[in-house]
């Protein structure tokens, strides 16, 4: 993985972006809520699926999410845990 971690670093610092790195535990749930800023999220291992008005979208190791300022969202994470890159773009 730490190969791949810098790889995907150096895509998201190319973008002018600061990504920063987190994990959860299976089955963790984020509650409803919005950012005022574009997010930029990547997974690096496991797997979370973010629910939004729109739909659910999964994501698993390899997929990369972009969200709008103001994106109402939830996330569950999945049955193996997850990790991600995750940065904050700032509004244009």
């Amino acid at each position: 993985m730490a190969q791949r971690e810098t790889d995907i670093r150096g895509v998201f610092e190319s973008e002018g972006l600061e990504p920063t790195s987190w994990s959860n535990r299976p089955g963790y749930r984020y509650d409803w809520h919005d950012h005022p800023y574009h997010k930029v999220l990547y997974c690096l291992t496991g797997s979370i699926t973010f629910h939004t008005e729109a739909g659910d979208t999964g994501l698993s190791a390899g997929d990369r999410l972009d969200l709008p300022p103001g994106t109402r969202h939830a996330a569950t994470v999945g049955p193996g845990g997850v990790t991600c890159l995750e940065a904050a773009r700032p509004n244009q």
